[in-house]
């Protein structure tokens, strides 16, 4: 197939381009920087200069092609603060492409994220917004929620559409995510620490599996599909700032949850959630096999401490 990608150089991007490409794929990558150019076509990807505020790039480049993997998102502006502005934006980019999909039986499959839910271990079959307080407060569940189910139903108009939920942690070498923030904090506090009993379990894969399902997504998902890039169903929180601690030479600590967000800024939410989730639907649906190291086998590596 002829895949257009939006995020094609960023974090998880830059492994599901040559996953397409070692498949036989043509990808087209959006590309909206020189280096973000120069780096598709050394992967061997054909580039589209624009943004997901070009509306008429997005949608010439989805009607010429034979399947669209949406991974594009404006962080800059949601870590300033602004993420219904960043959601909008997703959502007007979601739309378009669905526009110059519908009817042709196309893939299109997007990126959302794996849903806290207290008390249990999430699934596929979890909607998409299980909290609806959510929606009230503008929280960036909701959003994103929002885009999913907005793709889920172009599955009605004629488009193979499905929703990847990656776990919180996509880690691997060059990781920008939770975890190296994890090991800023420590660093600068002088402790690896982990809130209350650190109980609460996140669930993991490694970016290459990642990838790999978004490849499985795109060649096979029935229209409709949620599915779990979930290699890991919960890695406790605690298990997490022991490697970090022994890792670093620091001490492992308790932080109440009172204190949490003095202690952890804006990663205190996140890092106190349970974010467990299980992906046997998907590894049954598609075949999915995870083949990567676990994330405290990774973590044990080295190289996020370098």
């Amino acid at each position: 197939m002829r895949v257009f990608v939006t995020g094609a150089s960023g974090w998880i991007g830059s492994a599901v381009v040559p996953e397409l490409i070692g498949a036989g794929h043509q990808v087209v990558g959006l590309a909206r920087s020189d280096a973000s150019a120069d780096a598709l076509t050394t992967a061997g990807a054909d580039v589209v200069r624009g943004t997901l505020d070009d509306l008429d790039v997005l949608r010439g480049a989805a009607a010429d092609s034979d399947g669209v993997v949406h991974l594009a998102f404006k962080h800059d502006i949601a870590f300033s603060g602004d993420f219904k502005g960043a959601g909008e934006a997703d959502r007007r980019a979601v739309e378009v492409i669905g526009e110059a999909l519908a009817g042709s039986g196309r893939p299109f499959t997007i990126a959302s994220g794996t849903p806290a839910i207290p008390g249990r271990v999430a699934t596929e079959r979890d909607g998409h917004d299980p909290d609806p307080a959510a929606a009230a407060r503008g929280a960036a569940q909701h959003i994103r929620a929002v885009t999913a189910e907005l793709t889920l139903s172009l599955a009605a108009r004629g488009v193979r559409s499905s929703v990847v939920r990656l776990a919180p942690t996509n880690h691997g070498e060059g990781d920008n995510g939770f975890v190296p923030a994890l090991i800023g904090i420590a660093r600068e506090k002088g402790v690896s620490a982990y809130i209350g009993d650190g109980t609460n379990r996140w669930s993991a894969a490694h970016r290459l599996d990642s990838a790999h399902l978004f490849r499985l997504a795109l060649e096979k998902a029935p229209a409709g599909s949620t599915l779990h890039a979930v290699a890991e169903e919960g890695v406790p929180v605690r298990d997490i700032a022991e490697v970090i601690g022994r890792r670093l030479g620091l001490p492992v600590v308790s932080v109440p949850a009172a204190e949490a967000g003095a202690h952890f800024t804006w990663l205190a939410g996140p890092f106190a959630d349970n974010r467990a989730a299980s992906s046997a639907l998907t590894r049954e649906l598609l075949g999915w096999r995870p083949l990567q190291p676990g994330l405290v086998e990774d973590l044990e590596q080295g190289h996020y401490f370098k």
